[in-house]
């Protein structure tokens, strides 16, 4: 579902005299229907990078990222768009929202952007808002008010609302408690039973071991220094 192939990226200092930084070299991966792959790595080694390319916010210098069909590395903003509404979902640490638009339409924008009926776009938003426990009073509020773990507890909502076939996942238990760390879980191994691709970054261990099939050391695709 997810295939990567001899994708590189370098970023460009512009504020350095242009100087190129290669932060990337002939990366290689595969993420099966039904398998999550967890990212590893030392700090800086690329693992939010990766994320980012295949996400389509980073432009590849070279390579495929190929996500269903469409390689992401060569395809147009309006098709990325596409991707994202039907098949690619994205779990990042932090929330990102238009203020004060209520937290049940937050969550229910991705089904409402499919077609869905708002009564069962909504039906769903709430289902997930309950199971994390974010109180129904705050359901009607902007999630910008909210604590940082209320805001990941929203963002997770989010992105599990549609059956998403890919999922990127960047840090989905972090801050969390462990009920709700485990409502997580729990929910990363449904759409895994379901077919979910699952690419990740798991700081917490115990959390990797439980979710993730195999693990891949994103420091094996830095750029080697020329002997």
């Amino acid at each position: 579902m997810i295939r990567i192939s001899n994708l590189a990226k370098s970023f460009t200092l512009h504020n350095q005299g242009g100087a190129v930084i290669p932060v990337m070299a002939a990366a290689s991966l595969r993420v099966a229907p039904g398998e999550c792959v967890g990212l590893t790595g030392a700090s800086g080694a690329g693992k939010s990078t990766l994320m980012r390319l295949i996400w389509g916010n980073y432009l590849a210098a070279g390579g495929s990222i190929l996500v269903g069909d469409l390689d992401v590395a060569q395809a147009a903003p309006r098709d990325i768009i596409g991707l994202r509404r039907t098949t690619l979902g994205y779990v990042s640490q932090f929330l990102r929202v238009v203020p004060r638009v209520p937290t049940i339409e937050v969550v229910a924008e991705p089904l409402l952007t499919l077609g869905l009926p708002a009564d069962q776009a909504r039906a769903r938003a709430a289902s997930l808002l309950a199971r994390l426990n974010i109180p129904e009073r705050l359901w009607a509020l902007s999630p910008t008010t909210f604590s940082g773990g209320e805001q990941q507890r929203v963002n997770i909502a989010r992105g599990f609302a549609h059956a998403y076939p890919a999922l990127l996942l960047d840090e989905p238990t972090a801050s969390l408690d462990v009920v709700n760390r485990e409502v997580v879980l729990n929910l990363i191994g449904e759409a895994k039973a379901r077919g979910a691709a699952i690419l990740g970054i798991f700081h917490d261990e115990a959390a990797r071991a439980r979710v993730c099939d195999r693990l891949v050391d994103v420091g094996t695709f830095t750029p080697k220094a020329d002997a």
